[in-house]
């Protein structure tokens, strides 16, 4: 398979990494479409789009001419701008793949691929969590989670009204290098939130609530890898994957792993425990066996290599600052 593809929101860190993935392809042509400013590398190597693809208008002129559309666009962080933009997110996200996705269906794209989250399993009762669960779980609470689901019943919507043929990817707690912290913790995603404060010193290390919830990790580059196996594949037409890593561990393991990437003494950590927030999912991990059968697509990097080379940017970019 190839083509041209329109990567939305390719400035960011997942988007990045798949349009670094895609850009080595000699099968694929790139565009990418953001409000952000391309890096250097990209911009040589890509087409650039710029403007508010909430605009109908805006979308149609970054779609056109393209095969293939990823759409990653949105409003992302960790869980306190979940709890501090509800309504931020619920507008712009839903305005953003309104128009996205109105500029597939005009265009005919031969595939729409949209890049959910492992939010829409925010309330989930099955572990390991197969894709069919979506049928099941009750919806989530939170706006964020509500409105990444709000964006796979369009998707299947467009392909039971339109024959609009499309792919869900749902990524299950990104990491890697790309992503920089926030002063204030909570705002960005928790692992560049931890090494910050291990980097900067903080003793006891502090982390939101018991420690006792579940993730599952997934590194940057692997989560790229997994949504152009399902953009390419055959088998990935009209289908949902979970992509993700396969080991589950807690919150307190994590900063501890964290803590020991950082150089840090493992016999001198102590955690601190911050009253969470209304919506911290305690549980999180996704079943990887239908990606893995269907695409032949599994993750490759370890949490601890990915950890190490995730601590070696953010020191760069803190050196450089």
């Amino acid at each position: 398979m190839s083509g041209r593809v329109l990567v939305t929101g390719g400035a960011g860190t997942i988007g990045a990494a798949v349009v670094r993935r895609l850009a080595g392809d000699p099968d694929w042509d790139v565009r990418v479409s953001d409000e952000r400013p391309a890096p250097g590398w990209m911009r040589e190597e890509c087409e650039i789009h710029t403007g508010d693809l909430r605009d109908v208008a805006v979308a149609r002129a970054a779609a056109t001419g393209c095969s293939h559309v990823i759409h990653l666009a949105a409003i992302v962080g960790g869980i306190a701008n979940f709890h501090r933009l509800p309504h931020t997110l619920l507008e712009v996200n839903n305005g953003l793949y309104n128009s996205v996705f109105r500029a597939a269906l005009d265009e005919r794209v031969e595939r729409l691929v949209y890049v959910s989250s492992s939010m829409v399993f925010e309330r989930a009762t099955e572990f390991p969590t197969t894709e069919e669960h979506v049928l099941e779980c009750p919806a989530p609470r939170s706006a964020y989670g509500f409105s990444k689901l709000a964006g796979e019943v369009y998707c299947r919507a467009l392909h039971d009204e339109h024959g609009l043929p499309y792919t869900i990817c749902r990524p299950f707690n990104a990491y890697g290098p790309g992503e920089l912290p926030d002063a204030e913790p909570g705002i960005a995603h928790a692992v560049p939130d931890l090494i910050r404060k291990v980097l900067s010193g903080q003793h006891p290390l502090q982390i939101f609530g018991s420690g006792e919830q579940t993730r599952t990790l997934t590194h940057v580059d692997d989560i790229a890898a997994g949504i152009v196996a399902a953009m390419a594949h055959d088998a990935g037409e009209n289908e949902d994957f979970n992509v993700s890593a396969s080991e589950e561990i807690t919150i307190a393991e994590l900063a501890a792993r964290i803590w020991a990437a950082c150089g840090e003494d493992p016999g001198a950590l102590e955690l601190e425990h911050l009253p969470s927030f209304e919506v911290d999912v305690q549980r999180r991990w996704p079943s990887v066996e239908k990606a893995r059968r269907l695409l032949g697509w599994e993750t490759r990097i370890s949490l601890d290599d990915g950890l190490a080379s995730t601590v070696e940017w953010l020191r760069a970019q803190a050196a450089a600052s």
